[in-house]
């Protein structure tokens, strides 16, 4: 366990959006950030960074929290282990206590999968340097092909010697779980040999650099043994969203904000040696969305890097509309043919390879057009085809201005009407979003009358005219549990939350007091009251810590044990809105009528209290009251009838009074 004080050091030492850019690539939008959701997938940003309270949201699936939060749902780490992640960061040594046998116990299986790998890929690399076999096969293998040891040792290389079991007798004699070694595909089945056996061994890290799987080349030259095994898939490695070398490359393709794809293991590690390190790998399956998306995270920018044979030409239009899709701009060099990017480098050098894949890289709809035209001299059926097969790629594009620009080239280069592109873009989309919505009718709870998620790029439902520069700005938030049933009362109930959370400490100079105690001293009574309990929960425990006389800023209820109240105060703390700069830095129109909005609590106070009761007042007016007077009037007690009216009477002074002074209409009923 790590003392409560040292959590606290590692607490007030991160810097969330230090963390988040170890993942996401985020830019600057008025004070907060924004990127790239890694939780779901999105082509517009919506996930919003507030560096000021230490605290992530995305508006589109609506995840939240702060960096302990984002470590543990994206690296599927526990509390402790982000803790340690964070301390690691930050430089900070902590003291752990002893963990008990009970919770060694609860050890998450993420956690033991990863220890199992970390297991094997030492026993990999012993059996590589320090074994005369590992040394005269396979070391000397990856120094035949070019490897350097450092870079052996930085990509997780080693041996699986042609043994049957001498990883399992290892892992009994080191104490560790069979299940576990069966499950992440270390041995077989029934226990009883290993799954790794005569290969070189490649490590797969997942983004922070766990081992998360291996893959195994074969040293034998028999045709019917595989040339490569993989790891199953199991929960810390799924193939369609793991890129080989993401881990090692991220860093350098934000910082030249360009990802380089090739196909193989050896591709990445000997561009990487040759300081070409902004190289990732499709880990020998196809492309998929999932692996685009994690290049998406980093740059909008891809350079698909293919051997120029027949195959490699198939690979690269195979991952083309699908980069096309994620609105990358995509640009293709195929090498010449006979080298891949692993021995062109180790031929030419990393220069050399620089300047061909820059001179020779090319615009996709060049790439395509050049590559399939000489095919159809002569044969105006086949070029219809070849006009139809670019189209196709085009109409994927999400953004409407791109297929614009590119329907344009393609009509020159093919010489071909670009109306009659820009139809059969049109048909095609359309066709797409037919699928998409019979798709969506199928699915449960298709009839609704909320308005959808927008987070990130989806189709409009009707094709916008190409070149229309349309564009989404914005998402609806996720609707949280009790909306729509009683709205109207609960907005003012949320506001009053949203008050109390991200301004209870703030002093009001004229009372002297805080806007939490203000608040509450004024509608204590009316805590039990509130149509929606999860605002009525977080009111009431800022009552009692109000009289506990504990002072809590929002840190307090963003850190709160209870996960519905810290999703709430992430909820209440974040708006997919910002106040421009420009009004003032641009053209020196500052705020007239009132300060920013974050010095603007005093006056938000008050007037979120007086809608408040206001609501409260008009409920008892036209609900309450009523039926009182009824049974009063039905038993013939004329008293108690009097007295409730000169009591509904004094209420409705009251509210019209709040109504005029909010500019509030109430209608009568």
């Amino acid at each position: 366990m790590i003392p409560p004080k040292q959590v606290q050091d590692i607490l007030d030492a991160t810097r969330i959006e230090e963390v988040i850019e170890e993942f996401v690539t985020l830019r600057r939008r008025g004070v907060n950030l924004i990127g790239l959701c890694p939780f779901h997938g999105e082509k517009t940003p919506s996930f919003n960074v507030n560096p000021t309270r230490n605290i992530f949201k995305c508006f589109g699936c609506g995840k939240g929290g702060d960096a302990i939060t984002f470590l543990k749902e994206h690296e599927s780490l526990t509390y402790v282990d982000a803790l340690k992640w964070l301390a690691k960061k930050y430089n900070i040594e902590i003291q752990e206590t002893e963990r008990t046998p009970e919770q060694v116990a609860e050890m998450q299986l993420t956690d033991s999968l990863y220890i199992v790998n970390e297991f094997a890929l030492k026993h990999f690399q012993e059996q590589l340097f320090d074994t005369d076999e590992g040394k005269s096969v396979a070391l000397a293998y990856f120094k035949q092909r070019g490897l350097r040891e450092d870079t052996i040792r930085a990509f997780g290389l080693g041996y699986a010697p042609e043994q049957r079991d001498l990883l399992l007798r290892r892992a009994r004699a080191t104490g560790h779980n069979l299940d576990l070694v069966k499950k992440v595909g270390l041995c077989s089945q029934d226990g009883g040999r290993d799954f790794f056996r005569g290969r070189v061994m490649f490590a797969i890290h997942n983004i922070s650099g766990k081992i998360a799987a291996f893959a195994g080349r074969t040293m034998s030259s028999e045709k019917t043994i595989p040339k490569y095994i993989n790891s199953p898939e199991t929960e810390i490695y799924i193939k369609n969203k793991t890129l080989y070398g993401a881990f090692q490359a991220k860093k350098a393709i934000r910082q030249l904000d360009e990802c380089l794809l090739v196909e193989g293991y050896m591709d990445v590690i000997s561009l990487y040696q040759a300081g070409i390190e902004n190289v990732v790998a499709s880990s020998g399956t196809s492309l998929t969305e999932g692996q685009l998306q994690l290049i998406k995270r980093n740059t909008n920018n891809l350079k698909i890097l293919y051997d120029g044979d027949p195959a490699g030409i198939k690979a690269a239009l195979r991952g083309l509309d699908l980069a096309l899709e994620q609105d990358l701009n995509v640009r293709i060099c195929l090498l010449p043919d006979g080298h891949d990017p692993d021995s062109y480098v180790q031929t030419f050098g990393g220069d050399a390879f620089t300047k061909f894949t820059t001179d020779n890289a090319k615009d996709f709809i060049l790439f395509k057009t050049e590559l399939l035209l000489e095919e159809t001299k002569g044969d105006p059926m086949r070029k219809a085809g070849l006009v139809k097969d670019i189209v196709a790629s085009i109409s994927k594009i999400p953004d409407p201005i791109k297929r614009s620009l590119y329907l344009k080239e393609c009509s020159a280069l093919l010489e071909v009407s670009e109306q009659a592109l820009i139809g059969e873009s049109n048909k095609l989309i359309t066709t797409v979003l037919k699928k998409r919505d019979e798709k969506a009718a199928r699915q449960p709870g298709a009839a609704s009358d909320y308005p959808p998620n927008t987070g990130g790029y989806d189709w409009p439902t009707e094709p916008p005219p190409v070149g229309d520069p349309t564009e989404q700005i914005g998402s609806f938030p996720p609707r949280r549990e009790g909306e729509g049933m009683s709205r109207s009362d609960e907005f003012q109930e949320r506001d009053i939350v949203r008050l109390l959370v991200q301004f209870g400490n703030q002093m009001l100079d004229k009372e002297g007091v805080s806007v939490s105690e203000f608040i509450l001293s004024d509608i204590g009574e009316s805590l039990s009251d509130f149509d929606n309990s999860l605002y009525g929960k977080l009111a009431s425990l800022c009552y009692d810590l109000m009289l506990e006389q504990k002072n809590t800023d929002h840190n307090y209820f963003i850190h709160h044990a209870e996960k519905e109240i810290s999703d709430l105060a992430i909820d209440l703390l974040t708006s997919p809105w910002d106040l421009s700069p420009n009004w003032e830095a641009r053209w020196g129109y500052p705020l007239q009528n009132q300060p920013v909005p974050d010095l603007n609590f005093d006056t938000d106070m008050r007037q979120a209290l007086d809608r408040f009761k206001l609501r409260k007042l008009t409920k008892l007016c036209n609900i309450v009251n009523p039926a009182r007077i009824k049974t009063a009037s039905d038993a013939g007690d004329i008293d108690e009838v009097m007295r409730l009216m000169r009591i509904q009477e004094k209420l409705k002074s009251t509210r019209n009074e709040l109504a005029k002074k909010t500019g509030t209409i109430v209608l009568p009923k």
